[in-house]
C-alpha cells in the first residue's frame, strides 16, 4: 500500500474557497472512485490557519500512477494554481 501525505499551503484566507472548489467539481469522489483507492480524504487543522491536508492510500504503485493520469487529478493542478501556494508531499510505503 502507498499512503500520501500532502499538505497544501493555501494563499491567505483561501483555504475553504480551494476546498469547496474541490468539492464542487466532484475532484474528491472521482479520486474515492477510481480502482486501486483505499482512502482520499481532506482535513483541516484543529487550531485554523491556512493548510489543507489530503490523506491517500493507493492499493499499488501502479493504482497511483493511474490516478496521475486522470482529468480530475490533472483538472486540480489548474485549479492549485489559484488557491496554493505550495504542496508539500511525503510517499510512504507499508511494510508487511
Amino acid at each position: 500500500m502507498i499512503v500520501l501525505n500532502v499538505v497544501y499551503k493555501c494563499r491567505p484566507g483561501m483555504r475553504d474557497a480551494f476546498l469547496a472548489r474541490i468539492r464542487a467539481e466532484c475532484i474528491d469522489a472521482a479520486s474515492r472512485a477510481e480502482a486501486g483507492n483505499i482512502k482520499y480524504s481532506y482535513y483541516v487543522p484543529a487550531d485554523g490557519g491556512d493548510e489543507l491536508f489530503l490523506l491517500e492510500k493507493w492499493r499499488d504503485a501502479e493504482a497511483l500512477a493511474e490516478h496521475g493520469k486522470q482529468a480530475h487529478f490533472v483538472r486540480l493542478g489548474v485549479i492549485k494554481q489559484e488557491y496554493v501556494v505550495d504542496t508539500v508531499i511525503e510517499r510512504l510505503m507499508l511494510l508487511a
